[in-house]
């Protein structure tokens, strides 16, 4: 990985330890994960000790040691999402992506989770998309969501 990125990630925050969580936060927006080189670097930046920011990126569910793709897809199973077609949603996505729930797509395109409640019962199922929800979701739904996201992938690299 690019040390002279995390240096200017790093750089955009104080030198504290108090802003480990923020720093961590930047490092995985920009990667999709927290490489362990990085880590490394946030922890002498910091002068926090390395079992300190590995126990933080360990404790927090919004945190990832494992390359995710570039977009997350994540599905709430708790019981009203349950009731209301999570799981066919979720074998949707499976079919849809050839991947598990805690998978990532061969291409790194996505990857798919499935979370215990998002706190949303009465508008679900609800699924998100790199943090945009959408309520109600139905396997068709879900199947336009994707191909339009696939259809923007495909855009945004022609026009790079």
């Amino acid at each position: 990985m690019d040390v002279v990125h995390y240096t200017r990630i790093l750089e955009r925050n104080e030198n504290h330890p108090s802003q480990l969580i923020e720093i961590l936060h930047d490092i995985q927006e920009e990667y999709h994960y927290l490489p362990e080189d990085a880590l490394r670097a946030v922890s002498a930046k910091l002068n926090v000790p390395l079992i300190e920011v590995f126990r933080v990126a360990h404790f927090y569910k919004a945190f990832t040691l494992v390359p995710r793709g570039n977009h997350l897809i994540t599905v709430c199973t708790g019981t009203a999402c349950h009731v209301r077609g999570a799981p066919r949603l979720l074998d949707e996505l499976s079919g849809e992506l050839n991947i598990s729930p805690g998978g990532t797509t061969s291409d790194g395109a996505f990857t798919l989770e499935a979370v215990n409640c998002l706190g949303a019962c009465a508008l679900g199922p609800i699924v998100v998309i790199d943090g945009t929800y959408y309520e109600h979701m139905t396997p068709g739904k879900l199947r336009r969501l994707i191909e339009s996201t696939r259809e923007k992938d495909i855009e945004d690299s022609a026009h790079a």
